[in-house]
């Protein structure tokens, strides 16, 4: 413990002109006496502390002294600063605080960063991700029930590997004991998620997640629709990557390639989404199944 509270005081006044020692000893709950006592040790160390006299005075490093800058570009800094802060903000891990502070040594003076990562999570329990984060930390076998996209809720007992924020989501991916396959999870499909008392040892290969096979690219089909001006903001968020003209009266058509579009849920949800903002023109099929789907949600309200 001691040996981290100095190292941490160190970055402190790399990072800082003048710390109180009464600012150091609250940090670190520790007496002005003991936080002397570690400038001392870190004087001894060969660190050029500086004592600061007066109402303003406290402890600093000589001027001149910082560390090597060029270890790593002041782009390179900035971005793993602004990615840390976002981490650690959705985790509340204080050893990426720390971390943001050593890099915060070798950075670069301006006060603000021309990158911003947010990793959003209004879409999951907070408390998920550092549960699941200490379960992969300990090798702990989670428990939770699993909503599939067939809409059916099943049991699972894992073994957590890693977490992935991907597609604007984040994902669980490990050893999937009901299975006894590795699988990879959407978190917001995850309930009543709880650890285990049991522990598993790492399996020696660990598979990536697996991609589409090549097989199935053909079954891959164009989905063309056609939209109108009061949904392009939307259908420009949904599908941004493909095939798309303007037409002079505002209205945009977009070709979508789609796996199995008639078995695709996901894509009748979006395509609902849009109201009378969007009409598929192909294929038929598709046509005819939001058409059942409307009239499904029309006897609701009926």
């Amino acid at each position: 413990m001691k040996l981290e509270r100095l190292i941490s005081i160190i970055y402190k006044l790399l990072n800082n002109d003048v710390l109180p020692a009464s600012t150091l000893a609250e940090e670190f709950q520790v007496s002005q006496r003991t936080i002397y006592r570690d400038i001392d040790v870190i004087c001894a160390a060969g660190f050029p502390v500086v004592s600061y006299q007066g109402n303003k005075g406290g402890f600093g490093m000589m001027d001149g002294f910082k560390m090597d800058r060029s270890l790593l570009g002041s782009y390179d800094v900035d971005s793993l600063i602004t990615v840390l802060k976002g981490l650690s903000t959705v985790f509340e891990d204080e050893r990426a605080q720390g971390t943001i502070e050593r890099l915060q040594t070798v950075g670069t003076e301006q006060q603000t960063s021309s990158l911003a990562v947010d990793f959003e999570t209004r879409r999951i329990d907070p408390e998920v991700l550092p549960l699941i984060r200490t379960a992969i930390s300990a090798r702990t076998i989670i428990r939770f029930d699993y909503i599939s996209g067939k809409n059916e809720r099943t049991n699972r007992e894992m073994e957590p590997i890693r977490l992935h924020f991907k597609y604007g989501n984040w994902y669980m991916y490990g050893y999937c004991r009901t299975r006894c396959d590795y699988r990879e999870f959407r978190l917001s499909r995850m309930v009543e998620l709880s650890l285990t008392e049991h522990t598993f040892q790492p399996h020696q290969e660990v598979p990536e997640e697996a991609g589409p096979f090549v097989g199935e690219q053909i079954h891959v089909e164009d989905v063309v629709i056609r939209v109108g001006q009061e949904a392009l903001a939307e259908a420009m968020d949904q599908f941004g990557h493909v095939e798309k003209s303007f037409h002079t009266d505002g209205s945009m058509m977009m070709r979508i390639p789609v796996y199995k579009p008639l078995e695709a849920c996901w894509l009748w949800a979006i395509l609902l989404s849009f109201g009378s903002g969007a009409e598929v023109l192909e294929p038929s099929g598709l046509r005819d199944i939001l058409k059942q789907e409307l009239q499904k949600a029309l006897q609701l309200y009926e």
